[in-house]
């Protein structure tokens, strides 16, 4: 059967689609934190269909708010008021931490990143924007020629003059042996000097966790400390948190918190895990920024009553079962216990994150060289073990990925932690 769906695969989608796997796999159903294949194989799921499985696999608050509203209608667009899209907006432009705030949504982090991207070119009347080395921020025409990764950005064409920024990977680079506070130090003054070689741009775009990257982040602080330096400058800061939103870091709710002492970001990006499978992305902004269009625009199917409900099922699910403070106590645990694995296998760089955000670098016994073969030889062990894990890396990096949903229990956790450990120990 997976032979025959792949011939189909092979046959109407195109090449560049990937696919993990040497023999690839279709998830047919999952519950909780496990999914099936069609052979009926079960498996610990610790990359939540990229970090979009927040909660869990079928949580029944969330697939009966979307069979109650399928049944009552799915979809009407922007043009008409809806309910769903107001309360959601609330919630999120209340929780976000931006003055006077403003939401609009998108079907997708990259068409949110994308909208950001719009806003602040047209408020700031620029077209340059500041991105991070080692970044992803999507796959649109405007947000791969921002992309700061070359393995996920096919052409250099773009509408947009982008300038990298160091800071976004702690342990690789020029300022890789410095202390952290010198890091910061240094990274600003490499920022408030490229400010002085050019006009001034629209705005800096930042994941404050790297995710395509390989959950690659700076000491805390930096964003906070660059944010001064905007701020003279005029410039915007947009936070990128398709992938750190919604307290998977543990100690945040968002990932810029940890760089918010001059205050919150003017732009704030989010999708993924706050539909929990469902197709929602967005955008807050403060009202001047969001309100500078000065041309008509709707969203077809950003906003859509079917995502809606689910997404407030959602938010509703994970505050009330502090999920936060379960990536926090959960994936502390499970960083540690990997840690403690990794430091008898060579093959092993780093096991860095925060919350259930946790990257393992891969590298050449006795070098600082990647390791892609190791990281694609561990996935394939992983899944021979039960266990589902994403893997990522920019420049000279190879990493595993790890994030499963945030209802993730202590049991659990021991459990991928252990078939992660046999999958480690396979390469050796």
């Amino acid at each position: 059967m997976t032979d025959e769906l792949l011939g189909r695969h092979k046959a109407v989608l195109p090449d560049w689609l990937a696919l993990y796997y040497a023999d690839p796999m279709e998830i047919t159903h999952g519950e909780g934190r496990h999914v099936w294949d069609a052979q009926g194989n079960k498996y610990l799921d610790f990359f939540g269909g990229i970090l979009t499985t927040m909660t869990a696999h079928a949580l029944p608050e969330v697939t009966k708010a979307v069979s109650e509203q399928a049944g009552r209608i799915i979809h009407s667009s922007t043009l008409y008021l809806n309910r769903p899209m107001v309360e959601l907006a609330e919630r999120i432009a209340q929780m976000s931490g931006i003055p006077d705030a403003r939401v609009f949504f998108t079907t997708s982090g990259t068409e949110a990143n994308d909208t950001a991207l719009m806003l602040a070119t047209t408020y700031r009347r620029s077209n340059q924007i500041l991105a991070m080395r080692n970044s992803y921020h999507g796959r649109s025409f405007s947000t791969v020629g921002i992309t700061g990764n070359k393995g996920w950005s096919p052409t250099s064409l773009s509408p947009l003059q982008t300038l990298y920024v160091h800071g976004g990977v702690r342990t690789r680079g020029p300022y890789a042996d410095l202390s952290d506070a010198d890091f910061i130090t240094a990274c600003v003054a490499d920022l408030e000097d490229l400010l002085g070689h050019g006009r001034p741009p629209a705005a800096l775009i930042a994941e404050p966790v790297q995710g395509v990257g390989g959950f690659t982040s700076p000491p805390d602080g930096l964003y906070a400390a660059f944010r001064e330096v905007l701020q003279r400058h005029g410039v915007l800061w947009i936070a990128d948190e398709v992938q750190t939103g919604w307290g998977r870091t543990g100690d945040n709710f968002w990932g810029w918190q940890a760089h918010g002492q001059n205050g919150p970001p003017d732009i704030l990006t989010f999708a993924k895990g706050i539909g929990n499978g469902m197709s929602i992305g967005g955008v807050v902004a403060r009202s001047e920024v969001m309100n500078c269009l000065d041309s008509n625009s709707i969203s077809t199917f950003g906003g859509t009553q079917i995502t809606m409900a689910a997404g407030l099922a959602n938010l509703n699910y994970l505050i009330e079962h502090d999920l936060q403070g379960n990536a926090r106590r959960v994936g502390g645990l499970l960083i540690e216990r990997l840690r403690a694995i990794a430091a008898q296998i060579p093959a092993v760089k780093e096991v860095r994150g925060r919350g259930l955000m946790i990257g393992i670098e891969l590298v050449k016994p006795g070098t600082d060289e990647a390791n892609p073969e190791a990281a694609s030889a561990v996935l394939e062990a992983a899944r021979r073990e039960g266990l589902l894990i994403g893997k990522g890396g920019g420049h000279n990096t190879s990493a595993l990925r790890v994030a499963p949903p945030l209802s993730l229990t202590v049991a659990e956790a021991e459990e991928g932690a252990d078939a992660l450990e046999r999958a480690l120990r396979s390469i050796q």
